[in-house]
């Protein structure tokens, strides 16, 4: 399984790369910001996503919802620092399957990835 994970943060992007304890994953790709996101998402075609949601160029909802356009099967865990719940939701309503709150601990990263997985998976059979 190949993940994509999207923040405009380097030390938020490694700390991700670095934290994932999941043998599903055979791909790990990175993105900058929602532009980056989509041209890397055409190119590699992951099916989980980590999306932030406070970026340049494309904001993380809007992104969510391009890739949502682009294969309706994708699973995206907003990863953001956003207290606001109607963002979240926002998020959601276009497609996103959870939200994680930063900062988050690994446990809390593996576990909502499991879940994402898991749904993947479902979505398969």
């Amino acid at each position: 399984m190949k993940m994509l994970i999207v923040d405009d943060s380097l030390i938020i992007r490694r700390k991700i790369e670095r934290e994932i304890n999941l043998p599903d994953l055979t791909e790990i790709l990175t993105a900058i910001d929602g532009e980056d996101a989509i041209e890397m998402f055409l190119q590699h075609k992951p099916e989980l996503v980590t999306m932030d949601l406070t970026m340049p160029r494309m904001e993380g909802t809007e992104c969510v919802k391009q890739l949502i356009d682009i294969n309706p099967n994708v699973v995206i865990l907003v990863v953001s620092a956003l207290a606001d719940k109607a963002t979240a939701i926002k998020a959601v309503k276009n497609g996103a399957y959870g939200f994680l709150c930063k900062p988050f601990k690994e446990t809390e990263l593996n576990d909502a990835l499991e879940k994402c997985i898991a749904f993947s998976k479902g979505l398969k059979n």
